[in-house]
């Protein structure tokens, strides 16, 4: 095998790729990345045996072949080379280690067998559908941050995706849960999707897939399987197991009578609650919302530090129902409004049972928030 490449596209494709291998294994051929030259192709290939990424290099080949070498030490070298270097990497093939030159630069590294390098591409993918790639990042931004991380639930360490129906619209639903606070948001159905099963995308599939999507403009391809999903945008196609698991029924916990409507600025409220959560050091750090007509009043306490208190009224916060006190986490609070772009509205029933969170202008998200005792 042997090629040369930009040192700039070699980089971007080796952070991808590096960033699923993990750090710490017992395989050690799971640190390393495969190269392969096929007829003038140049693959990238790393996995951690629950995610595979491939990507597509652009490259002069001159000799076919593969190899393996160390991910992170291959993607440290090339991000200390200088901007505009050519990269040159030829294996000779066999046990020979893999040389990398670079102008005066030269290192060689340690390979391991190709035929020790694990495949994740058996099996067939049935359900196929397209996402544009704006969509795709809106699905998991105002989901994701309500992924469980308590891994003896790992059935919630994920993202729930299903074809359902909403209004008599088919919709794609995305629904993340912690037991805590709930996140619902739905696109309309994308064709080729009415007879995918639902499937729980695992965390960090979900983390590699956003980073990727930043770096994507056009559709992204998805398919899937009960125990597979794949997603293709532009060279990058990466593949994931899903978790093995049955997401609970979580329509049960999202309340349809709360009768008591607060509706106030997203960002004056969650100003107001950054400014009186500072008081307390706690991570869960309580906040307690006192409500009367068209009065918000928002409050919290720390015994070592005090006491903070801050209202909102007039024009800022609309509310008619009688007076209502409850108490939620500040931070949890934040993450639904930073969902939020201008007016939330909040749908109580009391103050010790589930609440609705919506954007006024956008109902295709939901989310459901248990209270805190203050």
């Amino acid at each position: 095998m042997k090629f040369k490449a930009d040192r700039a596209i070699l980089l971007r494709a080796l952070a991808h790729v590096q960033s699923v291998v993990e750090k710490r294994n017992t395989i050690p051929i799971l640190a390393n990345v495969m190269i392969a030259v096929r007829d003038g192709r140049l693959t990238f290939t790393a996995t951690d045996m629950e995610i595979a990424i491939v990507e597509d290099v652009a490259a002069t080949a001159t000799r076919n072949g593969a190899c393996t070498a160390p991910a992170a030490t291959l993607y440290d070298i090339v991000r200390k080379l200088p901007d505009n270097a050519e990269v040159e990497l030829d294996h000779p093939g066999g046990d020979a280690q893999l040389a990398l030159r670079a102008g005066r630069y030269a290192t060689s590294l340690v390979v391991l067998p190709t035929e020790d390098f694990p495949s994740m591409t058996a099996g067939t993918l049935p359900h196929k559908f397209s996402l544009p790639a704006h969509t795709l990042r809106a699905l998991i931004d105002r989901t994701k941050f309500a992924i469980s991380t308590e891994e003896t639930r790992y059935y919630l360490n994920g993202i729930y995706m299903h074809a359902t129906e909403s209004d008599g619209q088919k919709v794609l639903r995305a629904v993340a849960t912690d037991g805590h606070r709930l996140a619902r948001v739905e696109e309309p159905l994308p064709a080729g999707a009415g007879a995918m099963p639902g499937v729980i995308m695992p965390r960090k599939t979900i983390n590699e897939v956003r980073k990727l999507l930043d770096e994507v403009s056009e559709d992204v391809e998805i398919a899937l399987s009960d125990t597979r999903i794949q997603f293709k945008a532009g060279t990058i196609t990466l593949t994931s197991k899903l978790i093995d698991g049955t997401f609970p029924e979580y329509e049960r916990v999202i309340p349809h009578d709360n009768d008591k409507v607060l509706r106030v600025g997203s960002k004056d409220f969650a100003d107001a609650v950054a400014r009186v959560s500072a008081i307390s050091s706690e991570r869960s750090k309580p906040v307690k919302l006192s409500l009367a007509r068209d009065l918000l009043v928002l409050s919290a306490s720390s015994p070592e530090q005090g006491t903070a208190t801050e209202e909102l009224d007039g024009e800022r916060v609309s509310y008619e129902a009688g007076p209502l006190e409850i108490g939620f986490q500040a931070r949890y609070l934040n993450d639904i409004t930073d969902q939020i772009s201008e007016k939330v509205e909040f749908r109580f029933k009391d103050g010790s049972m589930p609440t609705v969170v919506q954007d006024v202008s956008d109902t295709s998200a939901l989310y459901v928030l248990m209270p805190m005792r203050v």
